[in-house]
């Protein structure tokens, strides 16, 4: 699967910044939503550049696909399911998938429209709703 127009949309999506920042949660972000964990406190100190910081990106969004495969291995997806689960991945984590009961169970059943009420009728779509409504756009269309 070719991802360079998922990266270019998870970009977009995400925005960039070179300085830390708070996400909506009040967690430490850089770069394009790289959250800040312990090993990588030396971020807060240091003024990456944007391409230590592309790669940062590039190693997220690798962890989310390399997720994405291993999890959903014995599932048929689309295109487009891929797309949607592997940009969910990368901004939710794999625990905060998995918390999409409904919304995986009308994904297996290649139910489009109940698939995106799931995704609208959660926190996420409160905490980032012009993300959530551009994935269903980009899912359904």
């Amino acid at each position: 699967m070719i991802y360079s127009k998922l990266k270019t949309r998870i970009k977009k999506n995400e925005g960039f910044s070179k300085h830390p920042y708070k996400d909506q949660l009040g967690k430490l972000t850089i770069g394009y939503g790289h959250l800040i964990i312990k090993k990588d406190k030396f971020f807060i100190n240091k003024r990456p550049s944007t391409a230590e910081l592309d790669i940062v990106f590039e190693e997220d969004f690798n962890r989310a696909a390399e997720l994405y495969k291993r999890k959903f291995y014995k599932r048929s997806h689309s295109k487009k399911e891929k797309e949607l689960l592997v940009e969910m991945i990368f901004q939710l984590g794999w625990r905060g998938v998995l918390k999409f009961k409904k919304m995986l169970f009308h994904i297996n059943k290649k139910n489009k429209y109940l698939t995106c009420l799931e995704m609208i009728d959660s926190l996420w779509y409160k905490q980032t709703p012009k993300r959530v409504e551009n994935l269903i756009k980009n899912y359904l269309i």
